[in-house]
């Protein structure tokens, strides 16, 4: 079968959706290959759609309607009577099904589900730039980041990155470590991209022992020793206090609670 069969693809947000379903529906016609998409997005009004019917100069047509409003969908359908095309409403039918079932009205916005799908990206994209720039491993992230989290080892800087790219924030966390230099980038943001975490002392000798135990070491090494641990906090305190930053003590403190004052911090002090 030669003839080319032309799909209409009517959208009041991008279409992908429609395309989506037309290009799946096409898979059970192996034997015809010629079929060509025409995409219409954005239209939400009845003049913009008259102007897709003008569009179409061809009877071998099939319209595709992705239209939330019910109004437009219909006028959708009238035109497409009118023309002798062959149509599917995607939507009417399901939302109406929907909206009788749930005893709800539907809000008729268009473009949702991309919304959502946009959503979706930015969350994986932080959730790649956390464990790309996880524990100091490059720098020049935090250029890039829209926080930075100070603090020595076991002070919940992963863990926290992690649930906070989960809210679409990119973070960088840096290790202070008094052998260590901070890193020159830190000196060249905003300081209200920084915050810093500390912990109790008790606290973080229980955690590093437990950590070192998990690797099968001595949990006697200086990396637990309560002494070591205060000098490292000392030395941390006064990066912090230099760098002029929040400082948030994790030590009562579950990831989530930590999270949500963060997030506040960020709220009130817009970068």
């Amino acid at each position: 079968m030669d003839d080319q069969l032309i799909i209409y693809i009517v959208s009041d947000s991008l279409g992908e959706t429609a395309r989506a379903i037309a290009r799946a529906c096409i898979q059970q016609f192996p034997n015809h290959d010629n079929w060509r998409f025409e995409r219409f997005s954005y239209i939400n009004n009845q003049e913009l759609l008259d102007n897709v019917f003008e569009n179409a100069k061809t009877k071998n047509i099939c319209m595709m309607f992705s239209l939330v409003d019910e109004n437009l969908a219909n006028y959708a359908k009238k035109r497409s009577e009118e023309e002798n095309f062959v149509y599917v409403d995607l939507l009417s039918n399901v939302i109406k099904a929907m909206s009788n079932i749930s005893g709800l009205q539907p809000i008729g916005q268009p473009g949702l589900l991309r919304k959502l799908d946009v959503n979706y990206f930015k969350r994986i994209e932080a959730i790649e730039f956390a464990v790309k720039y996880d524990d100091g491993k490059d720098p020049r992230g935090i250029l890039l980041a829209d926080l930075v989290l100070l603090g020595i080892s076991r002070t919940s800087k992963t863990p926290l990155s992690m649930f906070l790219a989960d809210k679409q924030v990119k973070v960088v966390n840096i290790p202070i470590v008094p052998e260590v230099p901070i890193p020159k980038e830190i000196y060249q943001i905003s300081a209200k991209k920084i915050i810093g975490l500390t912990n109790s002392v008790d606290r973080l000798s229980q955690v590093r022992k437990e950590r070192l135990k998990a690797l099968g070491l001595t949990g006697t090494a200086s990396y637990a020793n309560k002494e070591s641990i205060y000098e490292e906090l000392n030395y941390a305190e006064k990066v912090m206090q230099n760098l002029k930053c929040p400082v948030i003590d994790v030590s009562d403190k579950a990831i989530e609670e930590t999270a949500t004052i963060i997030l506040e911090i960020l709220k009130n002090k817009p970068i």
